[in-house]
């Protein structure tokens, strides 16, 4: 098999879920205006709701729900071969994430710019609020924590990244600053700030900085991750405008260059996919496909995360409803092209069967690695640009998707902090909220030892987590389309089969954390299970109620949206 057999068939699926699945979606589902005014202009504060160029907000969302998670994700999965990868990233990316976050967007943007937390408790419940919470909460919090260790693994293993993710944000605050004070027009910000961003990869490639092995007796990791996460207290503290949007941006225009690149190399040197389509050799320990491969790639196929970003940051800066297609469906994308990138990179990278098994010995081998190595290869082969500064354009890629990842965690889980403290009764300001935040992670993080390596504690529940979300995320759509009598097969239909095969990850996950007597993530687990189960029941009501209730019709010039909830104890109708 040729790999651009491969990117013909992927990049054609993705082209025609755009425009044509996503403009069904928009139009006869989500029902997008552009005379509905926006929180943005309704609320608009200059920190967090800031009416935001659609280019500028699809960096920002783009770069926030990537990460590194579409690309550890399908570096692993492969060891099951490249066809259920390719398979569950191509459809799972037209028919399920890009309706999952365009939803998340529409619905939020509708009030106020509430997170899908908050509207789980509209249209749900509080119950299910308080639960949704918990699961918002730990997923975050996985986030946060490991992204901070893998950022700072690259940096070390990867020195010659060093100057180009520091560097880049210096270029975002003059970015920022270019396009909202100076008012320089787009298309100039955007070539100034791209080359800026190569010129310090050709620089950090030529002087890479290594830090000593320890520096007051915290190895360089540890060091690393404490700077990470000094940069996000502040940059999450700071308004949209001047850091957030512009990084993301020129990040996202970089980073989008970085996947030509690579698109590139594969058109150059079409080579072979040497991983077997289906694997019948798999290494010891290695677990059944079923249902595994639906939450080892999360992100790259549909996610959770992405409707807290959708719902946390995104809707609070979208400037014409009608950019949330571009914004949401394109950015999920965005999102699968790096998914399919880092599939066949993986699995075609290596001169021969061999050089790949001897990658994929064991289950959970590969990962970033073997992206940095597979891609560097090609990049290295079809376009003649050396090992060296091909590893560090990837590797800067990688790191580049995870901080600002990082960046929006930080912020999201500020908000969600606030959320807990107002259903508890008190007010916790920014400041305080970060600070607990942050102060969290943190301490998870160095809890088993000064590399940071406990950032990874809880980060094997991640993927049933973040699935889970999202099905908890459809769930809420599908109640607000239900009291809307809108058509709700496009998202019912993702919602039952996302939720199935998380909770039956997770129910797996169970036995095997309780034959290792991993007792802390085996109660996580429950929790999480307990909540995501309490959750669905609730849920089934909140249907059912809606379908009896009278239908609501929403204006375009609502502010707020109609917010019917069922009828419970603790959540009357509204």
């Amino acid at each position: 098999m040729n790999s651009l057999i491969l990117m013909a068939i992927g990049l054609s699926m993705m082209a025609v879920g755009y425009f044509l699945y996503s403009k069904f979606l928009g139009s006869r589902i989500y029902r997008l205006s552009d005379s509905y005014k926006t929180p943005a202009h309704t609320m608009e504060d200059g920190v967090d709701y800031v009416p935001t160029n659609k280019y500028v907000l699809w960096g920002h969302h783009f770069t926030s729900v990537a990460g590194a998670a579409p690309i550890i994700g399908p570096a692993v999965a492969v060891i099951w071969g490249w066809l259920p990868a390719f398979l569950w990233v191509t459809i799972g990316t037209v028919f399920m994430a890009g309706m999952h976050d365009l939803g998340a967007l529409w619905a939020s943007q509708r009030h106020r710019g509430q997170s899908i937390g908050t509207l789980s408790g509209r249209y749900i419940g509080a119950r299910g609020r308080n639960l949704f919470l918990v699961v918002i909460f730990l997923l975050l919090l996985m986030v946060n924590t490991a992204f901070g260790v893998v950022i700072s693994n690259l940096l070390v293993s990867t020195p010659t990244s060093v100057i180009p993710t520091w560097g880049a944000i210096i270029v975002a605050l003059l970015v920022g600053q270019a396009i909202y004070r100076l008012k320089w027009s787009l298309p100039l910000v955007s070539v100034v700030g791209v080359v800026a961003l190569y010129t310090l990869m050709i620089i950090g490639d030529r002087f890479p900085i290594v830090l000593p092995e320890t520096v007051l007796g915290i190895p360089a990791n540890g060091v690393w991750i404490i700077v990470l996460f000094v940069y996000a207290f502040i940059a999450s503290l700071l308004p949209v405008w001047m850091l957030l949007q512009p990084r993301d941006y020129i990040n996202g225009l970089q980073l989008f260059i970085g996947l030509g690149i690579l698109y590139a190399s594969f058109l150059f040197t079409a080579p072979d996919v040497v991983a077997p389509a289906l694997r019948d050799n798999l290494p010891a320990e290695t677990p059944g496909i079923f249902p595994l491969l639906f939450v080892t790639i999360a992100c790259g196929a549909i996610s959770g995360f992405h409707g807290m970003v959708a719902s946390g940051t995104s809707s609070k800066q979208l400037d014409k409803e009608t950019d949330a297609r571009f914004v949401g469906y394109f950015g999920a994308v965005g999102e699968g092209l790096l998914a399919l990138g880092t599939i066949i990179a993986t699995t075609s990278g290596f001169k021969t069967l061999a050089d790949w098994e001897q990658i994929y010995s064991e289950w959970n081998a590969g990962g970033v690695s073997a992206f940095v190595e597979g891609g560097g290869n090609l990049i290295n082969e079809g376009l003649g640009i050396s090992t060296s500064l091909s590893a560090t354009i990837l590797a800067t890629m990688a790191v580049l998707f995870a901080a600002t990842t990082m960046d929006s965690g930080v912020r999201l889980q500020r908000f969600v902090v606030q959320e807990i403290g107002e259903i508890m009764g008190f007010k916790i300001g920014a400041l305080g909220a970060t600070s607990i935040a942050v102060g969290i992670a943190f301490a998870l993080t160095f809890s088993q030892g000064a590399d940071g390596s406990g950032g990874m504690t809880i980060w094997p529940l991640f993927g049933t987590t973040n699935q889970l979300m999202a099905g908890l995320s459809l769930a809420v759509i599908t109640v607000i389309l239900t009291h809307l009598r809108r058509p709700t097969w496009p998202v019912a239909i993702p919602l039952v089969f996302v939720t199935a095969m998380s909770l039956w990850a997770a129910v797996k996950q169970l036995g095997t954390l309780w034959a290792a007597q991993n007792w802390l993530l085996f109660a996580m687990d429950v929790v999480i299970v307990v909540a995501a189960v309490w959750v669905i029941v609730e849920v089934i009501g909140a249907v059912s109620a809606a379908r009896k209730a009278p239908p609501v019709e929403w204006s375009d010039e609502d502010t707020d949206a109609p917010h019917p909830v069922r009828q419970t104890a603790d959540a009357p109708v509204a």
